[in-house]
């Protein structure tokens, strides 16, 4: 059976849409199973009907439709509950209904199997005999399997609009992983890279100098047309955004992709070759690690590689032609790629392969551009020239919206530019809410940042600086003295307010690539605290460099990552103090009677078996910040770049809110200050729950900053509180959303939040 069923998921795969393949399915599955009758039935949601699309040994004729209403039949029955139904005489079940106008009626035994995806009762395959007899178990786990199997290409059939004629019950739409929020209305247009790595063909040279010559000539191009596009964005990009393209640069230098596209060329191949060799083995190297970050360093490596091809082929000349009001999609969109679209063009984007953590994900969200990414139910021609809304919410995007869903969306996207025009107003207020409550915002920050005070408005500090993500850009462990260098102008970029340095957290999704970590799950292994205990060389090196960055200026707060037991802080800290002593007797001995101070230490707390040692952590630190992302990951058990089971991870999660609560009560008892630096805080209805529990410092990534401000100064904490004694009586995420959502429509302050995640 084995083998046949995997014959038909083949034959089915190659159908050219979905009418073919449930045609195929019934054909050969009546053949595998030597039965006399087999039928798919389609559901269709909203006439509260079964279709039957397809069968061989009833008497369907083309012109035909043969519907059930929901609730009738063994067909019904087995779709109610879920789980299939074997019967030798269905003819003396009391739910049979006989569809006289297809012959049903010589047929006694019946095997029906629901078809299911994603928990939604897509339809039924049913399998009939003439004689009365009970399927065999091995008939009906073989008709389980096949609808199973079956489930996924009415999923994809509906997902690229090839459910066909009137029969068709679904609207158009696509899912893929939200990437930046926000609601875009436009038309497609396809983004392709002018020169292509598999389009090369390996050819050799005799004359190697000429080459490694066009080469450069080819690098300094690509330098040039990267600070065209940096200088392009950098006025609606935040500062810290736009480092992307330093890492970009570093790329090109001699010590990566340089001397090893130099070294093919040597070996005796032409340019275009070399650059196809190197980046190929690069790209390679990366994904062969079947890790979410590198694969998105993968992605940078071969956009590269294809920008300098592009001028070594002399087609980087023509500039597109944008529709002005612009969707972009591309396999891959890349951070250069956006970079390239006008703004006043570009309205969203999509990409059918990449992640939320992706450079061009993160472009986005600093430009404000609802984006989608994996959305990998399509093919990329598909799309080309549609109409499309894209929901950067839910992760959601139509392809040729009815008109009504279009005027439901444009009043969306209307409400979001008032919006954001009227909190820009008023950034430079502190938040404070009605009643006088101050909350303390601050910013998340990972790159080498000199921050914009004028467009960031009024913030208190940066309450996370991820320092892992300057090691990224790297192709080796950073000196001391390029730490520090690192840090110096990131500490005095904010005057005397604080900025809080997280010691560097890799692994998981955050790997090196000269660093490389093999696990089973790198989530739950040696990642954060763990590695850097393990190798106190690299932590002693670190620690070193942020104290002497904060000579003279004293705002240094340190924080450690996944923190699990009191040995690690006792370790961490006692490698601290030696870093301290260290960088003060080496000052003392230049200059004498100067003063370092030794900055605050925390702990984040993320993983929940610390949920259970606050009082003996607070013992031996200064403070705790929430990192809310991964608290939820671990509290959850779900891993959110996981597809499969993204759905399952949400912020608003009632087992997440009573441990937030639980957290800020206890760290109140022990009198110490705790912050909340995850994607949590930065959301509106996020903060407001938040401050209702108690929680006066949040950090949040800095586009989120005006709306979370104008929320907080439009509310009191009655309101707050009140709402908050209902959202922790509910049981699940919706409810709590629901609540949330009611609320702030009653307040005015509906245009802050929405339905989906």
């Amino acid at each position: 059976m084995l083998t046949v069923l995997q014959r038909i998921v083949e034959a089915v795969n190659q159908a050219p849409d979905l009418d073919s393949a449930l045609a195929l399915i019934v054909q050969k599955a009546r053949s595998a199973l030597g039965s006399d009758v087999c039928s798919v039935y389609l559901a269709d949601h909203d006439a509260q009907q079964f279709i039957l699309m397809a069968t061989e040994g009833l008497n369907l004729d083309a012109n035909d439709r043969v519907t059930l209403n929901f609730g009738e039949g063994l067909i019904s029955l087995a779709a109610q509950r879920e789980e299939p139904l074997n019967i030798a005489n269905a003819s003396e079940h009391p739910n049979f209904k006989l569809v006289e106008s297809v012959g049903e009626e010589a047929y006694r035994a019946m095997l029906v199997a629901p078809i299911i995806h994603q928990r939604k009762v897509l339809g039924v395959l049913a399998a009939q005999q003439r004689k009365a007899r009970a399927f065999s178990a091995e008939e009906e786990a073989f008709v389980v399997t096949l609808a199973a199997q079956l489930a996924t290409v009415i999923a994809h059939a509906e997902a690229r609009g090839l459910v066909s004629g009137h029969y068709s019950p679904w609207l158009r739409n696509l899912t893929g992983l939200p990437g930046a929020p926000g609601v875009a209305i436009g038309e497609a247009f396809i983004g392709k890279p002018a020169a292509t790595l598999g389009s090369v063909v390996p050819r050799r040279t005799e004359f190697p100098w000429r080459e490694i010559h066009k080469f450069r000539k080819a690098v300094l191009q690509t330098r040039m047309e990267l600070r065209a596009l940096a200088e392009q964005v950098a006025e609606y990009v935040a500062e810290d955004t736009l480092a992307i393209f330093d890492v970009y640069q570093s790329l090109l230098d001699a010590s990566s992709l340089g001397d090893a596209v130099e070294s093919k060329i040597k070996e005796g191949w032409m340019a275009q070759t070399s650059v196809k060799m190197a980046v190929e083995d690069f790209v390679a190297k990366f994904e062969d690690l079947d890790d979410s970050y590198l694969r998105e360093r993968a992605v940078d490596v071969r956009d590269l590689g294809q920008r300098i091809l592009s001028f070594l082929q002399d087609k980087n000349g023509g500039k597109p032609n944008f529709p002005d009001a612009c969707i972009l999609i591309a396999e891959e969109v890349t951070a250069s790629m956006l970079a390239g679209v006008p703004r006043d063009k570009l309205q969203g984007l999509v990409s059918l392969q990449g992640s939320a953590n992706s450079h061009a994900a993160i472009m986005a969200r600093s430009m404000g551009i609802p984006a989608v990414f994996g959305v990998n139910q399509v093919p990329l021609g598909y799309l080309a020239d549609q109409h499309l809304i894209v929901d950067g919410y839910s992760g959601e995007i139509f392809v040729n919206p009815p008109q009504q869903l279009m005027q439901e969306y444009e009043i969306l996207r209307d409400e979001e530019f008032e919006l954001a025009e009227m909190v820009a107003d008023h950034r430079e207020d502190e938040a404070c809410t009605l009643d006088g409550i101050s909350v303390s915002l601050q910013i998340n920050a990972g790159m080498n940042v000199e921050h914009d005070q004028q467009r960031l408005g009024h913030y208190e500090g940066i309450g996370l600086y991820r320092t892992e993500i300057p090691f990224m850009m790297r192709e080796r462990f950073p000196t001391e003295k390029e730490q520090y260098d690192l840090y110096r102008p990131v500490l005095e970029s904010t005057g005397s307010l604080p900025v809080v340095m997280r010691t560097l957290d890799v692994g998981g999704d955050k790997p090196l690539p000269y660093f490389p970590i093999h696990e089973e799950n790198p989530f739950l292994g040696w990642r954060g605290i763990r590695m850097t205990l393990d190798h106190p060389e690299i932590f002693l090196v670190q620690v070193r460099a942020m104290l002497r960055a904060n000579i003279g200026l004293d705002n240094l707060q340190i924080l450690l990552p996944m923190i699990t037991t009191l040995d690690e802080v006792d370790e961490s800290i006692r490698l601290i103090n030696q870093a301290y002593f260290e960088v003060r007797n080496e000052l003392l001995q230049n200059q004498p009677g100067a003063v370092v101070n030794r900055p605050k230490i925390g702990v984040m707390i993320e993983v929940p078996a610390l949920l259970y040692q606050l009082e003996a952590v607070a013992k031996k630190v200064d403070f705790f910040s929430v990192g809310t992302n991964d608290l939820t990951q671990y509290l959850l058990a779900v891993d959110r770049n996981n597809s499969r089971v993204a759905g399952l991870y949400d912020s608003f999660h009632p087992a997440l809110l009573h441990a937030l609560q639980f957290i800020v009560k206890r760290c109140r008892e022990l009198n110490k200050p705790v912050s909340i630096c995850g994607e949590m805080a930065g959301d509106p209805g996020g903060a407001l729950l938040l401050v209702a529990m108690g929680y006066r410092s949040l950090s949040m990534s800095t586009h989120n900053l005006d709306k979370t401000r104008w929320i907080l100064r439009h509310l009191d904490s009655e309101i707050m509180q009140t709402l908050l004694s209902k959202v922790m009586q509910c049981t699940h995420p919706d409810q709590v959303r629901r609540i949330v959502r009611l609320k702030l429509e009653a307040l005015g302050l509906g245009g802050f939040v929405r339905a989906g995640k």
